[in-house]
């Protein structure tokens, strides 16, 4: 068996199972002591399963596509059925709370052969877009220990950048998946909505804010790992189309002549400035998608300028809050106080328990309206001289700074805190609103003065259009591999 395993994607980590080189024992008792190695230092691994890890890798695992691979997974976005499930909230930490079932997701993992061998950081209930919870305390992101890995995924993306693990689960309701990704110099796809089920505990979460996926080293990981989650399950409301072939299969295959438009000095609406480091690398990945022969030009959709987006937002989220609040109190058996979860979590619990019916199903509504306006964008053009659709592509920084400092972002700053996200947010959350499948993609590193900081790039398709962004990730990451770029704490 190789020594050096910390390098090798989930793909290859699978292959040595598969050919007999190594086994899935010896692919976990590595993982655990990489785990042990670096988490320490990074506090991403907050539940271990390393009894029962070993224990499953002995038993065998699903003869599937990722046959005996380690896997962490983040302690939010789904149940895994006799383990901690804290999501970041200290009453739930103190109550001991246990999952009692898997999610479909985690169920899925499972049976292509993943073995899980923990549970990652996130920030209570996922509201903002570092890892900093009062429960657990911060993760830090391995390029740099005083910066946020990002969230709420972060706490998967710093174990991924280090090299704990391959791959590791996410969930992205606001940025969560690409966000961590761009601060981790990962590859981060948030699939289009309906493309990977949330239950059987959720039909929707955020009224469909939310995506779940993976973030990965390498495109082909990402890729397969759709392939193994995507799809309906019992009960959904809904489904996103299914592929014409699988998403592993267009890692390689030609995207053709795009049409690409760029977003990369202003955020939409103008709300934050954008960092001069974030604004090259979105010029400098233009400039290397004309490279490879697609046509590039300064454009964007125009309801991203529109102010009401962030107040209809504002409101969904809200309500989602207090909703969320309130399956906390259920497990608690009582209603919950200010005291038992954080002071920006309670305050907008507050304001979503003051949304009326009406004031709700008017912001989704409206929200569906803008989501219709931004869709004509990427419909074919009405004619040669239509300048305002027909694109295939928009690129844009997938945040406005650089990775956050550890505590820019505080839950404990009940007015302040989701202001303070709104830099990197700016970006990911309108294709929340709309469904869109989109990806950060790590191609630039920004020097701060003492350390290389990875800067990810945005890339949104038309709905349903996975397959596009595998096409032309796996074509930048052929023009430009990261794969060898590991950040100062690696393991």
């Amino acid at each position: 068996m190789t020594d050096d395993l910390a390098v090798f994607d989930a793909t290859a980590q699978a292959t040595l199972v598969r050919d007999g080189t190594a086994t899935a024992r010896e692919l976990v008792d590595a993982a655990l002591a990489r785990i042990d190695a670096v988490n320490p230092e990074l506090n991403a691994v907050i539940h271990r399963r390393d009894a029962r890890a070993r224990a499953e890798a002995d038993a065998g695992p699903p003869d599937g596509p990722f046959r005996g691979v380690p896997i962490l997974v983040k302690d939010l976005d789904g149940t895994l059925g006799g383990e901690p499930l804290h999501l970041g909230n200290r009453m739930l930490r103190d109550l001991g709370h246990v999952a009692d079932h898997d999610s479909y997701l985690f169920a899925r993992l499972r049976a292509a052969g993943c073995v899980i061998v923990g549970k990652t950081n996130t920030p209570e209930l996922g509201l903002l877009p570092t890892t900093e919870s009062h429960a657990y305390g911060p993760a830090r992101n391995p390029w740099d220990l005083a910066r946020s890995p990002g969230g709420s995924s972060g706490g998967s993306a710093a174990a991924v950048a280090a090299g704990m693990v391959p791959v590791a689960h996410g969930g992205d309701g606001g940025g969560s998946i690409r966000i961590p990704a761009s601060a981790c110099g990962l590859f981060g796809l948030k699939p289009t909505r309906g493309r990977v089920s949330l239950g059987p505990d959720d039909g929707e979460a955020w009224a469909g804010l939310v995506a779940r996926h993976v973030v990965t080293h390498t495109v082909r990981d990402s890729a397969a790992m759709l392939d193994v989650l995507a799809g309906a399950a019992p009960g959904d409301p809904y489904s996103a189309a299914p592929p014409v072939r699988p998403f592993a299969d267009e890692v390689g295959a030609d995207p053709g002549a795009l049409r690409v438009g760029v977003m990369s000095t202003r955020a939409p609406a103008g709300l934050v400035p954008v960092a001069p480091a974030c604004t090259a690398a979105a010029d400098d990945a233009a400039a290397l998608l004309e490279s490879l022969g697609h046509t590039v030009e300064f454009a964007s959709p125009a309801p991203l300028d529109d102010l009401a987006l962030l107040v209809h937002f504002a409101t969904v989220l809200a309500a989602s809050t207090a909703y969320d609040v309130r399956k906390l109190g259920a497990v608690a058996g009582r209603d919950l106080t200010a005291d038992d979860v954080e002071p920006v979590t309670w305050a907008q619990s507050e304001a979503g328990r003051a949304v009326t019916a009406a004031a709700y199903l008017d912001a989704v509504e409206s929200l569906r309206a803008w989501s219709r306006r931004m869709a004509e964008w990427w419909e074919p053009a009405a004619g040669p001289a239509d300048p305002t659709g027909g694109f295939d592509l928009l690129l844009t920084p997938t945040m406005t700074r650089p990775p956050a400092p550890l505590g820019e972002i505080r839950g404990d700053d009940a007015d302040g805190a989701i202001f303070a996200a709104a830099p990197y947010a700016a970006f990911t959350v309108p294709f929340n609103v709309t469904g869109q499948p989109a990806m950060s993609v790590p191609l630039w590193w920004s020097d701060d003065g003492s350390t290389d900081l990875p800067i990810g790039v945005q890339l949104v398709a038309a709905t349903g259009r996975e397959d596009l962004l595998v096409r032309v990730a796996a074509q930048l990451e052929a023009a430009r591999p990261w794969i060898d770029r590991r950040p100062p704490m690696h393991a």
